[in-house]
């Protein structure tokens, strides 16, 4: 458990920060901007929760818990020091997103056209958590080219795009009020 006692500790003034293997990197690292951007995922879907009740605010909540794992995955590189015993992202949560997926889906007519972000409140936020999702994969990638990532954290952050779509038509009125791209329509 971690315990914050103090919120500010000086220690970033310079641009650099601390991994939780105990290695200062600059602000600016790859590896920093890849968990920085799952916990501006996290935020938007707090957002989101605003607007969501019952089963869909019940996901939501564990996909937060999910994604401050992944922050503290991505935190501690593989080969650091303290790598042993590290939170680490698991197939497990990756299995449940693709289940909630699957039942979701369940209840939803198939698509004839991409859709536009919006309708409700709720699925714009989820629209938006989304897109910050899949930055968050492209700068997880790209570290993957130069440092190891968890694989699981990958599938995760891939199937949390496609949770994250499929709930918000869910919270369309299961798809009814979704805004649909017309091709053209104003050329």
């Amino acid at each position: 458990m971690v315990t914050l006692s103090k919120i500010y500790t000086r220690g970033g003034d310079s641009g650099e920060t601390s991994l939780g293997s105990g290695e200062r990197v600059p602000k600016h690292a790859l590896r920093v901007a890849a968990y920085g951007t799952t916990d501006e995922a996290n935020s938007v879907i707090g957002l989101a929760r605003l607007h969501t009740k019952g089963d869909a605010d019940a996901m939501l909540g564990r996909i937060q818990n999910d994604l401050f794992d992944l922050g503290a995955d991505l935190c501690t590189p593989e080969g650091g020091e303290r790598r042993h015993g590290a939170l680490r992202v698991g197939d497990g949560q990756v299995d449940r997103l693709e289940s909630e997926i699957d039942d979701m889906n369940a209840g939803l007519e198939p698509l004839n056209s991409f859709v536009l972000p919006g309708g409700t409140p709720a699925a714009a936020h989820l629209h938006l958590a989304r897109c910050v999702v899949r930055r968050a994969e492209r700068l997880m990638t790209e570290l993957g080219i130069h440092e190891d990532v968890t694989p699981a954290a990958i599938r995760y952050v891939n199937r949390l795009s496609d949770h994250l779509f499929v709930l918000a038509r869910v919270c369309n009125d299961q798809g009814k009020s979704d805004v649909l791209w017309q091709p053209g329509a104003n050329a």
